[in-house]
């Protein structure tokens, strides 16, 4: 007889859970065990980790996995327990790491692989057939299938907190044209603004319209780069919303700002309409006060609507959850994606659930107070989703295609992008230490199959997005992962902010390298964010949306 020493860790006092005893069984390259009952009283009210002997015949070979099953307790038949990992210790000394970090609320086998065997083929490596897709509406992208609160599953739960960084400042100058501009570079919707290098047919502004003076020219300033257009077109023709019996007003405006020599952001035109008529006339600064506070007020309105629904929920409420429920269904929880990507897409099906529930409902929020509400939000959903692009989620191509590349003071770009490339460093350092080559990305079924449950349940298949339909190179894999982990956690924070960016509280990579690249890259979030906090010193409004230590994991607010 041999014995192999079990630990057993059953998390802190946030998973916190009654306790049961269980079954285990040890499955080796030469045999598995017999299933053998270990109790987890003893020591379980302090949170400690507990050992027990488990009895062999002969010596297992290379553990590959274990089985784990809750026993059935009359008085806590129902009772959750959450397992953080299990390590055994071989006869000669081996020691073997299975990190779960899962709730587990029946009484059925589970089966979890040591937490090297990644890439082992094996029967072990199950489909999660428990997650199901669902659509609230046609056209828009599927979430994940719950009927209530409480049938969501625990792994994605938790009690909802809210944090908030708002700082009442500058309330006197919003009425003012250079906070105006400004917001639209470092508010909290700044994917509007683009480079204007011709003006939009159906946007009639004139050089004696913006340019009294004659002394500059609008072609001449747009080939310097100095012209740039906010197009709010996706809401023409979208219905407004009625609320107590009263018509509401949903505009589609064109913005044109202009760069001034000192740097600043100026609105030069605003046309509220998009078809040009004699009841849709251009608004400018020379106007009288109201009338252009007025129509700068229309844009904001308009923005707002763009941002909630576009920018927030769809760009990363929405595909965020896609994300989630593809790494559910279909990565084994031993898999290097699984384990990189699961502190990102945490909770985000739990916060979507109440968001569906709560705001975009027949009786939500949305729906009884913005203009877009009702049938209205749903057309802007779908038209947004329509014409999103895979280059528009990934930050270095979304600004180049804008033409934003050399805007003055744009923090969300500055900030963005070295977020992206920590971010881009530590994924790719990551997962090129498990892909050494290409056709290990190619012959992943797994990875294959959830870069296709992304395209057809969060894209709809629509080709024309660029999302990729499958991996064929390491480096569209990492630049992919990139995109996903940044718009889960940096994105989200840019246009909502209030666990951070770079935690990792469960250990789940059992290597060296994976395990030094996320020491680096907290280290490098820290720098950065020690950059961020020195420049703002010298802002008047400073820019903190995209500071590491206020960026979330996951969008889980």
């Amino acid at each position: 007889m041999v014995d192999y020493s079990v630990t057993v860790y059953t998390g802190d006092a946030a998973h916190y859970s009654t306790f049961h005893s269980f079954y285990i069984t040890l499955v080796g390259t030469d045999g598995e065990s017999d299933c053998q009952k270990l109790s987890t009283w003893m020591f379980s009210l302090f949170f400690q980790p507990y050992t027990h002997k488990v009895e062999c015949t002969k010596p297992l070979g290379d553990l590959l996995a274990i089985i784990i099953q809750k026993e059935y307790h009359i008085v806590f038949s129902k009772g959750p327990w959450f397992v953080a990992k299990v390590e055994v210790k071989s006869p000669m000394g081996d020691i073997y790491q299975f990190p779960i970090y899962k709730w587990i609320t029946d009484c059925k086998d589970h089966y979890y692989q040591e937490g090297s065997g990644w890439f082992t083929l094996s029967t072990l490596q199950r489909r999660n057939t428990l997650t199901i897709w669902d659509q609230l509406k046609d056209g828009l992208p599927h979430n994940m299938k719950a009927e209530s609160y409480s049938s969501l599953p625990l792994d994605v739960n938790f009690l909802p907190w809210f944090s908030s960084h708002l700082k009442w400042v500058l309330i006197d100058k919003w009425q003012e044209d250079s906070f105006f501009g400004y917001q639209f570079l470092n508010g909290v919707n700044p994917m509007m603004i683009q480079c204007c290098k011709t003006l939009p047919e159906n946007f009639q502004v004139t050089d004696e319209m913006v340019f009294k003076d004659g002394n500059q020219s609008l072609t001449d300033e747009m080939q310097k780069g100095n012209i740039f257009l906010c197009d709010y077109k996706m809401l023409d023709g979208v219905k407004a919303n009625i609320i107590d019996g009263e018509q509401q007003y949903l505009v589609a405006p064109l913005v044109l700002l202009h760069k001034t020599p000192d740097d600043k952001l100026m609105p030069i035109a605003i046309q509220l309409k998009q078809i040009p008529a004699e009841d849709n006339p251009v608004f400018l600064p020379t106007d009288s006060r109201w009338d252009w506070l007025l129509a700068k007020t229309f844009v904001r309105n308009a923005d707002f609507n763009m941002h909630e629904l576009s920018s927030h929920l769809l760009r990363t409420h929405l595909l965020a959850e896609v994300f989630a429920v593809a790494l559910l269904r279909q990565i084994p929880m031993m898999h290097p994606l699984y384990k990189l990507l699961m502190p990102h897409t945490r909770y985000t099906p739990m916060i979507n659930f109440l968001a569906r529930k709560l705001l975009i409902s027949d009786d939500g929020v949305f729906t009884k107070f913005a203009s877009s509400g009702g049938e209205g939000m749903f057309t802007i959903l779908r038209k947004a989703l329509s014409s999103m692009t895979y280059r528009s989620l990934c930050l270095p191509d979304d600004i180049s295609d804008r033409g934003l590349e050399d805007v003055p003071n744009f923090f969300y770009r500055d900030d963005g992008l070295k977020l992206w490339n920590i971010i881009y460093s530590f994924v790719k350092g990551t997962l090129q230490y498990y892909y050494k080559s290409d056709q290990m990305v190619q012959e992943d079924q797994a990875l294959q199959q959830w870069i296709g449950d992304i395209y057809s349940h969060g894209f709809l298949s629509e080709k024309n997005t660029g999302i990729p339909i499958r991996f064929d190179t390491v480096g569209e894999l990492v630049k992919f992962v990139t995109m996903v982990i940044f718009t889960c956690s940096a994105q989200h924070s840019a246009v909502n902010t209030g666990q951070y960016l770079g935690n990792y509280p469960e250990k789940r990579f059992i290597e060296d390298v994976p395990l030094n690249n996320i020491k680096v890259f907290k280290e490098q979030l820290q720098e950065l964010s020690l950059q961020i906090e020195a420049r703002n010193k010298q802002l008047e409004l400073p820019y903190t949306y995209l500071d590491p230590k206020v960026v979330e994991n996951s969008v889980s607010v």
